[in-house]
């Protein structure tokens, strides 16, 4: 059912590839009418219906899929491989060595991975089985979301979620419009305002919906959520009336109803048609950097494991080329062995050795893994320092098979709204004619403890600077486009009640609109409501103003500027425009120009949002003029975008300027100071968003990502009109590399800090010309390139008004370059889940967005602000765990089997196992499994402290640096070496010796037991000796697993042989032990083996010590409490007294997290190069408690001959 899927991945694929304009079209019959007799052809299309699906597999897919992606796994197969050897031909080992280990991982991997798409079914079905209302016969109906079908009429109510994406056809509003937030969608918590088809907006209820008799026409769906075309054909009478429908009329999927009673809308996109369901990724199964190492080792293993058979095979036929040995009476051959071909027979012995030597590549070390992994997990949701009191949730892993991955982060995607800040705006100050206004901290109308006594205007300026200043206040009360709730609650939270009385509550499509409107409240003016076109004000006299609302010139980011038309209760008419300082000055004809200039750049500096405020007064005859062009331009349906722009640009001009205004964005705690870690540690940042770009620009300033010393590189649509795309990233291109040409590329990569000079900001209209393949000029070079060469020499990337699918294809291009990178992407709400689902690791914040983006994210955090340990302290413990685990695993089955191999040098290479079956299946599975679980799950090689404090520390572990093929190589070596110690250091020391004090002399058995038991002690010595952190958990596992592994041999030799079917091990180990040369001969043999390398790690830690080892000595120096003297600052002069130096962004959060409690500016004497110079510091550099502005006056205070900026 639906439609054909390839047209649909088509569609998607030619959206991607930038051919937006397609020219497939649908028509939508609304309340499945046909179009009267006439009129148009009835063409009933199929659509599909308003499932959503997530899953993976069925009930009755799941096993044979499951198992064909299981199998899939170099290993998983190997072990198949070798078991169904074992069960076909005669092998020394059984079956059950290699059939129970990979069983039990498959039956886990399947049970784990069977829960995990439970989970993705039971949410499926929540939201496909969630009851919706539709309009049959004049009446609505309730039914079931998937039940939907295009054409139907849908009545949604006041804080619903949209059930597909909707044309708006009425409201209960008279004006036809609703409100809606799409925080799910573009991460946007605003409320944006939409509009109804005019000619249908008049339909208030259900009877008078029902009877609308229209078709729809547009395009097929596409996965950008900005961009809708298409037109509605109401057949009203004779003629149809035709009316062009864009984005304005389109409500999304996921969006949510707010502050209008209802609204009816017909389906036109339903399921995974619909523009959020397009914009989801499907749900891949990830696999980290370690687990790839590990692939490439077991394939250099099995090469290693072939060659051995292949070689024993060889030699077993040469050895039984002499007559004499090919058939001695031990083995002497049957008749049905004589008549097998030599080929079959050399086959068959190849498989033997096959088996015989399989140990090397243990199954248990993915058993091993898949638990350390799985147990490792509970550590993150375990932390405490990871619990967000105020939501009472902590950390939660979704997938623990990216554990280790966190430890090798190159790159960071990050969200802007719910992820780095709060969306909580709070005005700051206004300038009018270069006087400043400065009221308390306004938050969301919550008034700041102690600001009730202070007066809020300076009453000292004349009566003309205080009529100015009213007419500012006046002029930011009107031009807006905010809405006053008068209810307490929005949102099921209590807003506006101040002193306990209830009062309005402040939405608009803006936040910094609110914060505007509510700061002028603070000042004297607060604005009232709009009722019937007219806007009242309370003024400070508390007297009410009315104004007539004319037109509303509303904000786009081309013009990045809003105007109002009001006219006053005295019949002035006035423009008043808003907008930023590029837009606003060259379009003024007076007033203090460069006194508000001079504070704007001051703001600026400060990483506070500003806006500019102008007016005009106009005649009646120039509104007469702005009313005809305005009304040609709305008129034309072709071009009417240009027109009404030309329009605009022609109204506002020659305006006077009456002054601008700051507001800060507040970031979330301690989001400057992660962002700074994760600098440090050598990561880039880049911030992908929906917002606008001055927005963001802001908000990356605010959180350190662009320091005050970055150099801005702009590559946006406003430049791209100016120049060629071809000349701007060419210019660019030039630009960065003129300076990081001649470095090192891990110097210009941004890993270090003081040559991170440039930031590139680019926005989602750009990025799609970028990623277009360029057929137009052949010479003009692959641009994607380009980029990615601009992006790397970047030490910080903005991406603005990115489509959910934009910031997935930005990940994948990253991750795809030909450094392969690491990445991952955070974020808060459904428009983030594509990039999360696209990045190595993907985290998801617990946001007030919803929970879309915890869902489908591998890891999920409370906060920004936990990322930094999340990567800095678990995703470094992580890696060097399993990074241990991994070479020890291999380290230590190259020591068991290679003596094996050794030995059938001299048993005529008869597959004759060197070691007891009991040993060979419980070497991995009992005496060396449980030390080397228990260090990959506690093993700390540095203080916890430590690394938080020495980000830098992380860079140590970048690129997968402890499993590089020297250190491989090293650990293969290390286990050759040492098998050849075990094995022949006991042949030559037992040749032609009698040991025992009756004249016994020692078998096979006893021979293989004293190599196996060198063995277990020898490695078990290794692990101990590189392990840092002990505990009483260590000790009694270490020592207890060598007590063990004594006990039982000592039970299975001596008391359970009873019970078997062979007696070969008849106190063979008590009989060894019984030999003081054989008690020497384990001492010395365990000495020979280690001592190599502990004389390695000796000198190389004297000579060559790494920062991890320097640490790790220091430590034991301070006695646990190096922490306290972290090594930056060992190498970092102390701070000045008095405070002069500045303070981390989470130090200013934790003592004072409101910037306006605080209003009081400082001016810091700083030297530059021995030069003097009055440099006024940003916020988010910023002072220490101590040293801010006073009321008084400026104090300026001198710093040493270098700080810190």
């Amino acid at each position: 059912m639906g439609m054909d899927f390839s047209t649909l991945r088509s569609l998607i694929s030619r959206f991607c590839a930038g051919e937006e304009n397609c020219v497939d079209t649908r028509t939508v019959y609304i309340g499945h009418k046909e179009p009267p007799p006439g009129a148009e052809a009835f063409i009933q299309q199929r659509f599909p219906d308003n499932r959503i699906v997530s899953s993976k597999y069925t009930f009755w897919n799941f096993v044979p899929k499951n198992m064909f992606e299981q199998f899939r796994r170099v290993a998983n197969f190997y072990f198949l491989i070798i078991f169904l050897v074992q069960l076909i031909i005669d092998t020394p080992t059984s079956p059950i060595t290699s059939g129970l280990p990979l069983f039990f991982v498959i039956i886990v991997t399947a049970i784990k991975q069977g829960y995990e798409d439970w989970l993705r079914h039971k949410a499926d079905n929540a939201v496909n089985l969630c009851p919706v209302h539709v309009v049959q016969h004049g009446r609505v109906v309730r039914t079931q979301s998937r039940k939907l079908r295009v054409g139907d009429v849908v009545h949604v109510k006041q804080d619903e979620t949209f059930p597909c994406d909707l044309i708006l056809l009425s409201s209960s509003r008279d004006d036809g419009t609703c409100y809606v937030t799409t925080a799910s969608l573009d991460g946007e918590s605003s409320h944006k305002t939409y509009h109804a088809v005019q000619d249908t907006k008049a339909y208030k209820t259900e009877k008078e919906v029902a009877c609308i008799h229209a078709t729809i026409d547009c395009e097929q769906p596409q996965p950008d959520l900005y961009k809708f075309r298409g037109n509605i054909n109401i057949y009203m009478g004779n003629e149809p009336v035709s009316r062009s429908l864009a984005s304005q009329n389109l409500l999304l999927r996921g969006a949510t109803l707010k502050n209008t009673e209802y609204i009816f809308g017909v389906a036109i996109y339903t399921g995974m048609e619909s523009k959020m369901a397009l914009n989801y990724q499907s749900k891949s199964q990830k696999r980290s950097a370690v687990e790839k190492s590990m692939n490439a080792y077991l394939v250099v293993y099995l090469c290693i494991l072939i060659s051995k058979a292949v070689i024993n095979t060889v030699l077993k036929y040469v050895w039984q080329a002499d007559p004499n040995k090919d058939e001695p009476w031990y083995n002497e051959k049957t008749e049905t062995e004589r008549q097998r071909h030599i080929l079959i027979r050399a086959f068959t012995d190849f498989l033997a050795f096959m088996v015989l030597f399989n140990y090397i590549i243990p199954v248990s070390m993915y058993v091993t893994v898949e638990m350390q992994k799985f147990l490792g997990s509970y550590f993150i949701m375990w932390d405490d320092e990871m619990l967000d009191e105020e939501l009472g949730e902590r950390a939660v892993v979704n997938t623990s098979d990216l554990n280790e991955e966190l430890g090798q982060v190159e790159y960071v995607f990050t969200d802007k709204t719910g992820t780095l800040t709060e969306n909580n705006m709070e005005f700051i100050e206004c300038c009018v004619d270069g006087t400043v206004y400065e009221p308390d901290a306004i938050c969301n109308g919550q008034v700041m403890p102690g600001a009730a006594d202070i007066d809020m205007i300076d009453t000292s300026p004349g009566p003309q600077a205080r009529e100015r200043a009213e007419l500012f206040f006046r002029a930011l009360c009107l031009c807006h486009t905010v809405q006053v709730k008068e209810e307490e609650t929005v949102d099921g939270i209590k807003h506006g009640i101040h002193q306990g009385k209830s009062s309005s509550f402040y939405i608009s499509s803006s936040p910094d609109e609110v914060a505007l409107v509510e700061g002028m409240k603070r000042l004297g003016f607060t604005y009232l409501r709009l009722k019937d076109g007219q806007m009242e004000i309370l003024n400070r006299d508390d007297e009410v103003e009315r104004f007539e609302l004319l037109e509303v010139l509303t904000f786009d980011s081309v013009r990045r500027r809003m105007s109002v038309i009001v006219r006053s209760s005295t019949g002035e008419l006035y423009l008043f425009c808003k907008g930023a300082d590029s837009s606003i000055f060259p379009r003024v004809i007076s007033g203090k120009v460069e006194q508000v200039k001079a504070r704007v750049e001051h703001n600026a500096v400060e990483g506070l949002r500003t806006l500019c405020v102008a007016y005009r007064p106009l005649s009646p005859e120039q509104y007469e003029q702005v009313c005809h062009l305005l009304t040609r331009a709305k008129l034309e349906f072709q071009d009417q975008d240009k027109l009404v722009a030309e329009a605009y640009d022609l109204i506002e001009r020659d305006l006077i300027l009456l002054g601008a205004t700051a507001v800060e964005d507040r970031l979330q705690e301690k989001a400057a100071d992660t962002i700074e870690s994760l600098h440090k540690a050598g990561m880039k940042v880049w911030v992908l968003t929906g917002d606008k770009m001055e927005t963001a620009a802001a908000t990356c300033y605010a959180s350190k990502l662009f320091r005050r010393s970055t150099q801005i590189l702009e590559l946006t649509t406003k430049r791209t009109e100016e120049q060629s795309l071809h000349d701007v990233l060419f210019e660019l291109k030039r630009t960065v590399l003129r300076h990081y040409g001649t470095m090192p590329r891990d110097i210009s990569s941004g890993l270090s800090s003081e040559y991170a000079d440039y930031g590139l900001i680019i926005d989602g209209a750009t990025l799609s010309a970028v990623m277009r393949p360029n057929q137009e000029d052949s010479n003009s070079g692959n641009y994607k390139e380009i980029f990615l060469e601009i992006c790397r020499n970047c030490s910080a990337v903005l991406c603005c008004r990115m489509a959910p699918l934009q910031k997935a294809q930005i990940v994948k291009m990253i991750k795809t370059s030909k450094e392969h990178p690491i990445t991952l992407a955070i974020g808060d709400g459904a428009n983030d889940v594509s990039m999360i689902l696209e990045a190595h690791v993907g985290i998801g914040i617990m946001g007030k967005e919803g929970r879309q983006a915890v869902r489908n994210s591998d890891y999920a955090i409370p906060k920004f602000k936990h990322l930094k340990k999340m990567l800095l302290v678990h995703g470094h413990y992580y890696y060097i765990r399993i990074s241990e685990l991994v070479q020890y695993f291999f380290y230590k089955n190259v020591c068991f089997i290679f003596p094996q191999f050794l030995y059938q040098f001299f048993c005529g290479f008869s597959q004759q196992p060197l070691y007891d079956t009991a040993y060979l299946t419980l070497y991995n599975i009992s005496f060396t499994s449980l030390p080397i679980l228990l260090y990959s799950l506690m093993e700390q090689h540095i203080n916890m402290d430590i690394l938080k404090k020495d980000p830098s520390l992380y860079r140590d572990i970048a690129k997968n640096s402890l499993l590089t093929w020297p250190i491989f190589i090293y650990w293969t070596v290390l286990g050759v070496y040492d098998a050849i110690v075990m094995f022949f250091g006991a042949y030559f020391l037992f040749d032609n010796t009698t040991f025992t004090s009756n004249g016994q002399m020692f078998g096979n058995w006893t021979f293989g037991t004293l190599v196996f038991t060198v063995l277990v002690f020898t490695v078990t010595f290794k692990l101990a000796l590189d392990t840092h952190y002990w505990t009483w958990i260590n000790h009694f596992v270490i020592w207890g697993s060598l007590v063990f592994f004594v006990v039982f041999s000592l039970l299975w030799g001596g008391i359970i042989w009873p019970f078997l079917n062979y007696q070969r091990m008849y106190y063979v180990f008590m009989q060894m032990l019984s030999s003081g040369p054989a008690w020497l001969s384990i001492i010395l043999l365990i000495t020979a083996s280690l001592l190599p390398d502990v004389v390695k790690k000796v000198f190389w830690r004297a000579l060559w010590p790494t920062t991890t080892e320097r640490i790790q000595n220091a430590d034991k120096l301070y006695k646990g409490q190096l922490s306290e003297f972290t090594p930056l600052e060992a190498l970092q002069p102390p701070p000045k007294a008095g405070g002069q130096r500045r303070g981390s962004a989470n130090q200013r959060n934790a003592a004072n997290p409101r910037r306006s409690d605080t209003p009081n500016k400082k001016v810091m004497l700083t030297r530059w190069q021995r030069t003097t110079d009055y440099c006024t510091f940003t916020p988010f550099l910023r002072l220490s408690e101590g040293s801010r502005r006073s009321k008084l006056g400026n104090a300026y205070s001198r710093a040493g001959p270098e700080t810190s900026v």
